[in-house]
């Protein structure tokens, strides 16, 4: 669960920190307080894009750091995407500044998109909006997958396996939708190339030892000018270098045997004689072996000026032309055996629709067995939101064409009045009722998933009198078993908190900020009387509050025996 949050410089917030408990946690507070703010605080640390503007006017950069504690199977499952608890505990954090930012998990830096993997396992955020998404097909079959756990998913990947087979045979067909005249061009095309690479009977690597021959030869008269004037200097005339260190030989051979250094140095001398007279004679063998032939060097060019023309044509180098052909040939083997490979692939597809129309009907199957099953208990849980008389039903649709979901198509149907026929949500429902509506569906995921925490960021809006007390006990029962975060602004659903909070905001100096605090029972029951009475709290609505606050506490007590 979210046990600390620390938000520092984040735009009407200069700090704040504050612990929260486990059970229904509340925050209330006047509108324009910051309650949303403190809420998309956690969507900050959790990725979410955000705007450099949300820096605190004067401050350098904003902070954002939530301490989860988790159960041991959840510190399991971070285990497995590489994020180790500390005494079970996971810190994520968020810096922002005016040119970047900086996420943190465990001190360790994290990409925004591994945090909300993270975050998936440990909270789950409803935000004011978002039950409008109930409108949208997609995500009223992303529930009922939800819904139906394993064995939807494990029936949605065997669809996925087999709609990948389906659409690759399907698009190696379509290179198949040719007319005769088009083959027929093409063959002849690729009939010219291949032949073209084979006549020049090419040899990996000979590109590269003709282009050293041809550079030898076309250089050979610099070559054998300025060897034959190495080999003089060097050589054995009466000033060469040879000379010379056989004349200092001559004059250390008496002398060596006076001194070690001596012995030393005509040793020397000695080995470099040796060497000299080596690369004589194999500058003279050079030399002498060295023919130009005007013949070889045209051939060579000749032959290169037609490599390169392949090169140019078919590929930076011989391995990479002969690649081509390769795959040219095989192109062609295709073109002249078009009709019966075509006919095979025809038959691969009608062998790859059954299966895959098969695997859809099976996923078909399973989700309408868990549709029936969502049907109860999204009724139920209406009912226990104060939906009296309610019809609810999940319609199924077969969409025309295949898809990696299957070929289902869904539409959630409901009926609020007796008498009235189920028609789709967004004929039929206000934004009180689907806002109750999206509280009945989490409620039943949460029993569904591992996620510990859940944050509601005003799901009543829209609603009071006795709805908003059947919401409030939802909320409070929802807490038995997760933590919540709520922010709401009716008294209700604020009086079954287990700790609640205030968000307020002050002015000094000038400066406004929000700050958030954590409400002992008698500064609860004034902050209820406020949310009951307004401007002016009277005796008669202090006790209102009062008796609101242990009623609901009576009601817990009650839930819990």
């Amino acid at each position: 669960m979210l046990v600390h949050l620390h938000v520092k410089n984040l735009a009407l917030i200069e700090e704040a920190e504050v612990d929260f408990q486990e059970g229904l946690n509340i925050l209330t507070g006047e509108t324009g307080a910051g309650k949303s703010i403190l809420i998309g605080s956690v969507n900050l640390a959790l990725g979410q894009k955000m705007s450099r503007g949300i820096i605190r006017e004067g401050a350098g950069n904003a902070l954002v750091q939530l301490v989860f504690q988790v159960r041991p199977d959840t510190e399991e499952k971070l285990k497995e995407m590489g994020v180790y608890p500390e005494e079970g505990q996971v810190i994520i954090s968020r810096r922002i500044t005016e040119t970047r930012s900086i996420s943190k998990v465990n001190g360790e830096t994290c990409t925004a998109s591994s945090i909300r993997k993270i975050a998936e396992l440990l909270l789950d955020i409803h935000g004011q909006h978002e039950h409008q998404s109930l409108l949208y097909p997609e995500k009223q079959m992303e529930i009922l997958d939800d819904y139906g756990e394993i064995q939807i998913r494990d029936k949605k990947e065997t669809v996925r396996k087999h709609y990948r087979e389906y659409l690759a045979v399907k698009k190696e067909l379509e290179s198949y939708e040719l007319d005769e005249e088009q083959r027929r061009r093409e063959i002849s095309f690729l009939e010219y190339e291949i032949q073209e690479i084979q006549e020049a009977q090419l040899r990996p690597g000979e590109d590269e030892e003709l282009e050293i021959a041809y550079r030898k030869l076309s250089n050979s008269r610099q070559i054998t000018e300025g060897l034959g004037m190495v080999y003089q200097l060097t050589g054995d005339n009466q000033e060469s270098s040879t000379q010379q260190i056989g004349r200092a030989l001559q004059k250390l051979s008496p002398i060596s045997g006076f001194d070690e250094k001596l012995e030393g140095f005509y040793s020397a001398l000695t080995d470099i004689d040796s060497l000299l007279n080596d690369f004589n004679r194999e500058v003279s063998s050079y030399l002498s072996e060295f023919v130009f032939s005007e013949e070889e060097f045209v051939q060579i060019e000749t032959r290169l000026d037609l490599l390169n023309h392949l090169k140019s044509k078919y590929g930076h180098s011989i391995r990479e032309i002969l690649v081509y052909k390769e795959e040219k040939e095989q192109e062609l083997e295709r073109l002249l055996h078009f009709q019966e490979q075509k006919e095979a692939l025809e038959k691969r597809l009608e062998t790859e629709t059954e299966e895959l129309s098969k695997a859809c009907q099976e996923l078909t199957k399973v989700r309408k067995t868990w549709a029936k099953e969502l049907e109860k208990q999204i009724v139920q849980g209406l009912q226990d939101l104060n939906f009296l008389n309610v019809e609810f039903e999940i319609q199924f649709k077969e969409r025309e064409q295949f898809s990696s979901q299957g070929k289902d198509s869904i539409c959630f149907l409901i009926s609020t009045n007796p008498g009235e026929p189920v028609r789709e949500l967004s004929r039929v429902v206000s934004g009180g009722e689907l806002s109750r509506i999206m509280l009945a569906i989490k409620t039943l995921m949460a029993d569904k998933d591992d996620t510990e925490t859940l944050i509601f960021d005003e799901i009543d809006t829209g609603i009071s009198g006795r709805t908003a007390q059947k919401v409030a006990e939802k909320m409070a029962v929802i807490g038995n078993s997760r933590q919540v975060l709520c922010i709401t602004h009716l008294p209700q659903i604020a009086s079954q908190a287990n700790a609640h909070y205030l968000i307020e905001k002050n002015v000094e100096n000038m400066e406004t900020s929000t700050r958030i605090r954590e409400l002992s029972y008698h500064d609860s029951v004034e902050e209820l009387a406020r949310m009951l009475g307004g401007a002016k709290i009277t005796d008669a609505v202090l006790q209102n509050a009062r008796e609101m606050k242990d009623l609901a506490q009576q009601q817990k007590n009650t839930r819990v025996k």
